[in-house]
């Protein structure tokens, strides 16, 4: 019986060797790797298992390798969105948050974001970051499990589980309910230090990779032109959060729109800032000296805007207006860009793709946008290396893009081959592969 065990064991040894032996070549049209500055032309992409192994002009191909001919394509990094919902469905105003929330049970909303998750991938995203489950618990950590175990199709996720912010400053905090009746959060509450503390070891022992507060809430604008707010937290809250966070070797990110919440959020440790719709010069100065990362999430505002206008919110509206100055500011000040949307915020029938647009539009080449979507959230997720670029050593995450997006950025919302970690899920270039 023993020996039977044994050589079960061997043959199963074998077979997981032999599928990881797997090799793929593919022939690059135009190469761009993620970290360079200038693509390059006629290169091929040699891949073992799930790893690249050599990437070059001269590379021999084996007799045994399956051969992908991408020759009339522009080849990239699979790409990564830094700020995604997977578990919402989009929501101008507070009603379609509350259906969500209220009248949607978590299963049905984990089917739904299981949709999201293979409609992302795609779309060429082979890795998110997700920033919230907006009332769904830790399911997000059960979608990430099913895309690792093969169960569903879907990106590399890095999950942040239920975000936290303190006692009565986010929706559904029972302002337009009946007092009597305890309405259902879409994160996790606190008060006080200690509280903070509590929240983050739980966010952690459930499975979470990211801790996500709400820094700040209420904008408004002086009339000198700057955006404030109100600050959500107090100085021991945050600290305690960014400090509890440090300790368990984790990162955090803050959804902080102006100074009130950016500065504290960053002086607390947060690895990110979301959104920054207002941010200042002494933000900016501030981010650049720490190396802080920003997530604009452009379109995000630009679809709920005029929504928001008409419920009586004009904030959004206003964003819009000034967002682009802003933007083109930290750009040239240097500030580290990484490209997060916040879909789910809108419809994920809306192809997050659309973001890039708007940063070309506003001072980015169309390198930089797409470096802002690969080798610079890698460095901010601590995979370099690893995603985010083609070079020998990294996971085969690879698309491609019939148009070169060099020439028109818009052609990234139409991907038409996508790979991740060497498995195929996409492939719209007809006899390309033998």
């Amino acid at each position: 019986m023993k020996i039977l065990t044994r050589i079960v064991i061997i043959l199963a040894v074998l077979q997981f060797g032999m599928a990881q032996a797997q090799t793929t070549a593919i022939k690059c049209g135009k190469l761009i790797d993620g970290r360079s500055d200038t693509p390059t032309e006629n290169v091929v992409i040699l891949i073992e298992g799930n790893k690249i192994k050599e990437v070059g002009k001269n590379v021999k191909i084996p007799a045994s390798a399956t051969v992908i001919d991408l020759s009339a394509a522009t080849v990239l990094p699979g790409l990564i969105d830094a700020h995604t919902h997977v578990l919402l469905q989009g929501d101008i105003t507070s009603d379609d948050y509350d259906v969500q929330l209220l009248k949607q049970s978590i299963a049905y909303r984990a089917l739904r974001g299981s949709v999201s998750c293979r409609t992302a991938l795609l779309n060429g995203f082979t890795t998110l970051r997700d920033l919230g489950t907006e009332g769904s618990m830790y399911a997000d950590v059960d979608l990430k499990k099913a895309i690792n175990r093969g169960i569903i199709d879907g990106p590399r996720l890095f999950v942040g589980g239920r975000a936290i912010n303190s006692t009565g400053h986010y929706p559904l905090s029972n302002r337009d309910y009946a007092w009597e009746w305890k309405v259902p959060k879409g994160l996790i509450e606190i008060t006080g230090p200690i509280e903070a503390r509590r929240a983050v070891r739980e966010e952690i022992s459930y499975g979470a990779d990211w801790i996500k507060v709400y820094a700040d809430r209420s904008y408004y604008r002086l009339t000198d032109g700057s955006f404030r707010s109100l600050s959500n937290f107090t100085a021991e809250e945050i600290n305690a959060l960014g400090d509890e966070t440090a300790m368990h070797h984790k990162k955090m990110s803050a959804h902080a729109v102006t100074r009130d919440g950016i500065i504290p959020a960053i002086k607390a440790g947060a690895a990110s800032i979301e959104h920054g719709f207002g941010i200042d010069d002494e933000c900016i100065k501030l981010m650049v000296e720490k190396g802080i990362f920003w997530c604009p999430t452009i379109y995000v505002n630009e679809w709920v805007a005029d929504g928001r206008a008409a419920a009586g919110s004009t904030m959004n509206k206003t964003f819009t207006q000034t967002l682009p100055a802003t933007f083109n500011k930290a750009l040239k000040a240097g500030v580290k860009i990484a490209f997060g949307t916040d879909v789910g915020g809108f419809d994920w029938t809306e192809n997050e793709a659309k973001e890039f647009s708007y940063m070309v539009k506003w001072g980015m080449t169309p390198m930089q946008a797409i470096k802002a979507a690969t080798s610079v959230p890698a460095e901010l997720l601590e995979m370099s290396g690893k995603i985010g670029e083609i070079t020998p050593g990294a996971f085969a995450d690879i698309v491609a893009a019939k148009e070169d997006p060099l020439k028109n950025i818009s052609a990234l919302e139409h991907v038409g081959f996508v790979m991740k970690d060497g498995k195929v899920y996409k492939n719209q270039f007809v006899g390309s592969e033998r």
